[in-house]
């Protein structure tokens, strides 16, 4: 009976501080109004099934691309404890690059006729171009500051952010460009005369599925869907990818020195260990990372508008992701991010918002975490306890 009664003693001595603030009050209300909301849309039927399937899967192919860009900001804040505000321009720097080469592609005819490759090549150039320019910031801008006070290098990423994009606008100029459009076909033995387009008044069909540009309606368990196969493609990528992340870091000689580094940079020093090498790998690992986000986001139909501010929001919307999932934590990270993208795609509307709302969803969802969970849902990742 002792023990019983003190656990509910600490039960009551844990909720009673959150009673008292008025922002847990508010949060609260606000929580339980939201949940409301959406029992009622779900309820009365002005929020479909189908309509959920469908934006939960383009949520989950939005969302790893957040994480992937995510990564990025909880790996060098894990080493530095910075905020590298200039990350969005290393996706950008990519997404460029990967223009540029799809586009030399299609020119010479090998896009056409080696469809795969090109992709494959254009991926490469994009993760290569974002390191380049990740590794440049880190030897001219964070380098000589590393022993600064920490909003000196806030500053600073915020300015190297502005010049990059400035830069870039100035070398490519102001007008959005596109990647071209993509045809894959797969499966062509199984799927005959799966894809069929109408050309000058004569119908062509192809056999196979377009897993690029493709759009295609299926009949599932009586509900009828509208799937584009992209959405997929850029899902399992970006995971294999954040899987072999999880595999570097925690399996390799490199990715031990990495959580040495971050747990003591004096101590790792004296082990053995290369900081200064240790830390531009962790730059390049989150510049390879923003570097394939940033082709896979220009492939998906819709989304391939290159200019020289195109990392703002997606870096914005990564950051965020980082924060929701606990920053300096690698699974938070890539946790945070599919959250926010199912989160934005399917909030808006099972709430019955228009969908230009997203961001208000996203950002109201930052709020909620950072009132309830301030250091996000997996925690933050620390060398020392917080007193």
């Amino acid at each position: 009976m002792a023990s019983e009664g003190s656990t509910v003693t600490r039960r009551y001595n844990y909720l009673l501080p959150l009673l008292r603030s008025p922002m847990y009050t508010i949060g609260a209300a606000f929580l339980v109004f939201l949940v409301v909301v959406a029992a009622s849309n779900v309820l009365t039927g002005e929020y479909t099934p189908e309509q959920f399937i469908q934006q939960l899967i383009f949520g989950l192919s939005q969302g790893s691309i957040y994480s992937l860009i995510a990564l990025g900001y909880t790996l060098v804040y894990g080493i530095l404890f910075m905020i590298n505000f200039a990350h969005g321009e290393v996706f950008m720097a990519g997404a460029y690059m990967g223009f540029f080469t799809i586009y030399g592609f299609q020119q010479s005819g090998f896009l056409q006729e080696h469809t795969f490759l090109a992709l494959l090549g254009t991926l490469i150039a994009g993760m290569l171009a974002s390191v380049v320019v990740a590794v440049l910031l880190e030897r001219i801008a964070y380098r000589p500051l590393r022993n600064a006070p920490r909003l000196v290098p806030l500053i600073t990423a915020i300015g190297a952010s502005i010049t990059l994009q400035e830069l870039f606008k100035l070398l490519f100029g102001a007008s959005a460009r596109r990647f071209p459009d993509i045809k894959l076909y797969v499966f062509q033995s199984l799927f005959e005369g799966a894809s069929c387009e109408t050309l000058r008044g004569e119908t062509i069909c192809r056999d196979g599925i377009d897993i690029v540009s493709g759009i295609y309606t299926i009949n599932l368990l009586g509900m009828e869907l509208t799937i584009r196969p992209i959405s997929f493609v850029v899902f399992f990528v970006s995971l294999a990818i954040m899987i072999a992340l999880w595999f570097f870091i925690q399996r390799t000689k490199t990715g031990r020195a990495m959580r040495a580094v971050a747990e003591d940079k004096n101590t790792a020093a004296l082990m053995g260990i290369n900081v200064d090498r240790t830390i531009v790998t962790t730059f390049v690992l989150g510049a390879l990372l923003a570097g394939a986000g940033a082709v896979l986001f220009s492939m998906i139909p819709g989304n391939g508008q290159i200019e020289s501010r195109m990392g703002f929001f997606p870096g914005i919307k990564a950051f965020t992701a980082a924060v929701i999932g606990g920053i300096g934590n690698v699974p938070g990270a890539m946790f945070g991010g599919l959250f926010l993208g199912v989160a934005e795609s399917v909030g808006p509307s099972i709430l019955g918002l228009s969908n230009q709302l997203k961001d208000v969803v996203s950002f109201g969802l930052l709020v909620l975490v950072l009132i309830f969970r301030p250091t996000g849902f997996f925690g933050e990742v620390l060398s020392e306890e917080k007193v």
